[in-house]
């Protein structure tokens, strides 16, 4: 069973897409943690998920980045 984005986390997300100061890599985390919240079965690329780690590890980004990074990274499709 798929999580997806929580309403809150995608509330964050929308926000950091409609900031133009947002980063690339920020916006692309958002954006892919914006489509899980209405497509819990989507799943996050690995190029989303590198540029969700690079948001993560950046200590400029903000809260509101790190948080829709964090849920588009939480939702990578993992190798077995």
């Amino acid at each position: 069973m798929k999580r997806g984005t929580s309403p809150k986390a995608a509330r964050v997300a929308a926000k950091v897409l409609d900031n133009p100061s947002s980063g690339k890599n920020a916006k692309r985390a958002a954006g892919s943690a914006l489509t899980q919240s209405k497509a819990p079965r989507e799943t996050t690329s690995a190029s989303v998920g590198k540029a969700a780690s690079k948001v993560l590890r950046d200590g400029r980004s903000s809260k509101a980045s790190k948080t829709a990074a964090a849920s588009a990274l939480a939702q990578v499709k993992r190798k077995r």
